[in-house]
């Protein structure tokens, strides 16, 4: 292990550019992208204030110096549209009222200090801007099934009140009184009829019908036809995902990643049919954003967010952008739904990308894996992954993956020890956080 180790441990200080928390730290990113559509910034956890920070603080270098004139996050559509319509000095006039809609476990994951600076400088920063020119933040997920097919009938109320008639008979099947998973189980188990021809019928409906509404008030009808329209295919995408997770044949994993996908491709297409770039800032966790084809995932037929771009984009088109962690703290819950809490990351493994990060020797530092790491950062590591549930009496089973990092990545930003993001709402479960095991409990 150590014989192996040594050379790369030697390219990787030759190669790494240390972070000193200065205005230059993102130069040899921002070197990278280049005319690209697409860069994508991960998280190694979705509870760690510096993935949050960085990819806030890079996002706003690319959209100053860069151009590019849209965020998508890895949250769900309508919730972020809220906040896109806040930032373009519409809906809500208070910045916490605009994150009203993330009510869903886990909170949070968009409701936290460093989102709410981000968006608050992008409202001041679109103040500043011609509409033409002002940059938008949008959501990428489909988990948000009924939310959606209300945001559908409310749309065609205002254009088309004989189609929103049509729409509320077409998503009955849907039940609002249930939640999504359980519309999923029992139209898997036939115990109600399937709503997916229904939401696909609305579906088309909503795009024949797309130049008949566009006529109504210009810009502002393409963006509320726009936001209609891509609630509709949530409504398709998430029926066949709910009832795909009881189903058994079907891998959601490819069902939301691929939904993801096509929500880029949308939103870059409405931004250049409005005449702008349509270059996106992608913030989700690295599991969606690294190339699936060089890790674990793609051997069990998985693909991902990061794989698909490069296949339809070109990988000249996309730039992907990984970050890790060795330990620290991190928001997580102890099991789904459960309160949120501030839990102490396990130094990573002695055979994982984080552990060879460690040792390299620099607490902060950005690594392009570019040729010269090519060959030495190829070789089958495990990387860890945090979702927003932390297990660590279970870690190697429940949070890592192997990968070949130089093909899963682009670049790679290593903070060695992390802390965690701060949620809105502090609650006692947070505010006691949990201290290492190396915690002196004598004292």
């Amino acid at each position: 292990m150590i014989v192996r180790r040594v050379p790369v441990l030697d390219v990787i200080q030759r190669e790494a550019v240390v972070l000193d928390g200065g205005p230059r730290d993102y130069d040899a990113l921002l070197s990278m992208v280049g005319k690209r559509a697409f860069v994508l910034l991960g998280e190694a956890s979705h509870g760690t204030h510096e993935f949050y920070a960085m990819r806030a603080d890079i996002t706003r270098r690319l959209i100053e110096e860069a151009g590019f004139d849209a965020v998508a996050v890895e949250a769900d559509w309508p919730d972020a549209y809220r906040l896109n319509r806040y930032v373009h000095g519409e809906g809500d006039t208070d910045i916490d009222d605009a994150f009203g809609d993330f009510q869903r476990f886990p909170t949070w994951m968009w409701r936290n200090q460093d989102v709410r600076d981000f968006i608050a400088w992008l409202h001041d920063h679109n103040a500043g801007h011609p509409e033409r020119s002002q940059v938008g933040f949008y959501g990428m997920d489909l988990y948000s099934l009924y939310r959606s097919a209300e945001a559908v009938v409310e749309y065609l109320k205002g254009v088309d009140p004989e189609q929103a008639q049509a729409a509320q008979r077409l998503y009955v099947g849907l039940d609002h009184v249930r939640d999504a998973q359980d519309y999923g189980y029992e139209a898997a188990f036939g115990l109600r009829p399937s709503c997916r021809d229904d939401a696909a019928a609305m579906l088309t409906d909503l795009v024949r019908n797309k130049q008949n509404y566009l006529s109504l008030d210009g810009k502002a009808a393409q963006e509320e036809q726009f936001f209609a329209e891509r609630n509709a295919y949530v409504v398709l995408n998430a029926e066949h995902y709910y009832r795909a997770m009881f189903g058994g044949r079907t891998n959601t994993w490819n069902l939301r990643d691929g939904h993801m996908v096509n929500t880029l491709a949308a939103l870059r297409k409405h931004l250049q049919a409005a005449g702008r770039p349509g270059r996106i800032v992608v913030w989700a966790h690295n599991s969606h954003l690294g190339d699936a084809r060089a890790t674990q995932m793609g051997e069990r037929g998985e693909w991902n967010v990061g794989q698909l771009l490069r296949e339809q984009f070109g990988a000249e088109n996309t730039l992907l952008v990984g970050f890790t962690t060795f330990t620290g703290h991190v928001t997580a819950a102890r099991d789904w739904d459960a309160p949120a809490e501030r839990r102490w990351v396990r130094p990573g493994r002695e055979d994982s990308c984080e552990r060879l990060l460690h040792d390299a020797g620099m607490d902060r530092m950005f690594l392009p894996l570019n040729a010269a790491l090519a060959d030495p950062l190829a070789a089958p590591l495990l990387e860890r992954a945090i979702g927003v549930v932390y297990r660590p009496e279970t870690e190697l089973a429940s949070h890592y993956f192997t990968t070949s990092l130089s093909a899963q990545f682009d670049a790679l930003f290593h903070i060695d020890e992390t802390t965690a993001v701060e949620p809105f709402e502090i609650t006692e479960h947070w505010s006691q956080h949990e201290a290492p095991e190396t915690y002196p409990f004598g004292l």
